[in-house]
């Protein structure tokens, strides 16, 4: 029943962040800041009071132990949602984030003296040219689009500020892969505290935001002033991305709980094939409802990158197969 429930909050939840998070970027497309520190305080006030129990409970994980991935965590998550200033589409965004197998077998060989079968190096190529095929084409289309309405100094200028946001997301891909790696060895030593390390990772790099207050402040101007609309089930109104906010929110601790419950329930195999099941239909969804550009050629580069996830985590390409796997694992 729990592996039931962990499923069903993965893909409710994390496509339904999806759909937030899109609507908040077409409002404000540099909201990114405003809605990584609302998921920090929102998660972290919630670990105070279920994980840490107000404090009480005693902590498995020294703090000093959790400075390096706070920094790291919290580096990756701002990157990431600040990426959508420079003109980065949704589905982009999603095609980046897959590619992360990337950089953790990049990492892995670098860092931890890795070496991988024949089979991976090949899902990596393929990870690799899908995720190039949809960059150069999405670049192509930007520029056409822009040189037909900007001057040539406007054109390169946004040209500029989409590179500078695909730069953001590279770099964000490897910390993460950093990332990973450092809680793999730190969960060896002290055992796995997925929800604790989950409170302690939002938590302490709150103050950090500080330094992001004018960039705060300006966005949640904005969206205080943006569209009112009615509150479902209620007569009350409020500004359209204050909603939008809070189901991100919401919907974003939903996500990040499910999957952490899904880890301890069931198989790497069944986790790797929900969410990445999970993340193809959230991209279709984000195409089809919000309308985005989406080319035959993005069509290749998507299925170039998901056929590489799969074949990097190993999974069976006939049912029948994968069902026998799953039940023997």
């Amino acid at each position: 029943m729990s592996v039931l429930l962990g499923t069903i909050g993965v893909f409710v939840g994390c496509m339904l962040n999806a759909l937030f998070l899109e609507l908040s970027v077409k409002a404000d497309p540099g909201c990114g800041t405003l809605i990584t520190f609302s998921q920090f305080l929102f998660i972290a006030i919630e670990g105070f009071l279920f994980t840490s129990k107000c404090g009480t409970k005693q902590r498995h994980i020294p703090i000093k132990s959790y400075l390096f991935i706070v920094g790291v965590f919290f580096v990756c998550n701002v990157c990431n949602n600040f990426a959508f200033s420079f003109n980065i589409s949704m589905p982009l965004h999603m095609i980046f984030r897959s590619a992360s197998l990337i950089t953790n077998m990049i990492m892995g060989i670098y860092i931890l003296k890795r070496t991988y079968p024949l089979s991976k190096y090949l899902s990596v190529i393929l990870i690799t040219l899908g995720v190039s095929i949809c960059t150069i084409v999405t670049g192509y289309d930007l520029s056409s689009k822009d040189s037909s309405k900007t001057e040539e100094t406007e054109e390169e200028f946004n040209l500029a500020l989409w590179l500078l946001g695909l730069a953001l997301l590279v770099f964000a891909l490897f910390v993460s892969a950093l990332l990973g790696i450092y809680q793999e060895l730190l969960f060896k030593n002290y055992g796995k505290r997925p929800y604790e390390a989950l409170y302690y990772t939002h938590l302490l790099p709150i103050p950090v935001f500080l330094i992001f207050y004018n960039n705060l402040l300006e966005h949640y101007n904005i969206m205080m002033e943006s569209e009112k609309v009615i509150v479902p089930f209620t007569s009350y109104q409020i500004p359209c991305m204050v909603l939008y906010l809070m189901g991100n929110v919401i919907t974003q601790y939903i996500c990040i709980s499910s999957v952490y419950e899904l880890t301890t329930q069931a198989t790497s195999l069944v986790v790797t094939l929900i969410i990445t099941l999970r993340k193809f239909i959230s991209l279709l969804l984000s195409i089809i409802y919000f309308g985005n550009t989406f080319t035959i050629y993005h069509w290749i580069g998507t299925t170039l990158v998901f056929y590489g996830t799969l074949i990097f985590t190993e999974v069976p390409l006939n049912p029948i197969n994968l069902i026998k796997k799953i039940k023997i694992d």
